[in-house]
């Protein structure tokens, strides 16, 4: 695992460990973390162009390197506004497909101000897809299929998971995401 160098890295591996694991939103991640097969890295997406061959690199690394499972590719700056990282996002899918790459790598997106198409932006369930930093995850297809074909009802983690962060509530929620990025600057 690449030991987060810079603050962005640092709260982004703090969100995974105090969030995605320790709430258990993606069931399979605790196991990646304990295994140290994660991997951060971080590029600026002021210049779509560089973050976009950052994006394909990690396609690469990934190629080279099996014992890691995932990359976070966190965008530091450049896409603040959800609609520009949408944007961007549709892209960085697009190009996985025109380098041979569907099918093999699959795109998860975080974003500060995550918000599903048909929710309000205040609604605790778009926390399920919010992070400190705009990111592309990259996962590994094969590994995901197998991950899920061993779990019991995995169609039922996005409800499970929605649930959860409206019990948890936005305030509280937004409160923890802040200070993961307060405490990154």
């Amino acid at each position: 695992m690449t030991e987060p160098s810079t603050p962005c890295l640092a709260a982004t591996r703090a969100w995974v460990e105090t969030f995605v694991v320790a709430r258990d939103v993606c069931p399979f991640a605790g196991r990646e973390v304990a295994r140290g097969t994660l991997r951060y890295a971080e590029v600026a997406a002021d210049d779509w162009e560089s973050a976009l061959l950052a994006l394909v690199e990690e396609c690469r690394h990934l190629d080279e390197t099996p014992q890691v499972e995932t990359t976070l590719l966190v965008l530091s700056r450049g896409v603040e506004a959800f609609d520009d990282y949408l944007d961007l996002l549709a892209i960085a899918e697009a190009l996985l497909a025109e380098q041979g790459y569907e099918g093999i790598y699959q795109l998860a997106s975080f974003h500060p101000d995550y918000c599903f198409e048909d929710a309000e932006a205040e609604d605790p369930g778009n926390f399920t897809n919010r992070s400190p930093w705009p990111m592309l995850h990259l996962l590994r297809e094969s590994s995901l299929e197998r991950a899920l074909a061993h779990y019991p009802d995995p169609e039922a983690i996005p409800a499970r998971n929605i649930a959860e962060m409206q019990r948890l509530g936005h305030g509280p929620l937004a409160e923890a995401l802040a200070a993961l990025r307060d405490d990154a600057r």
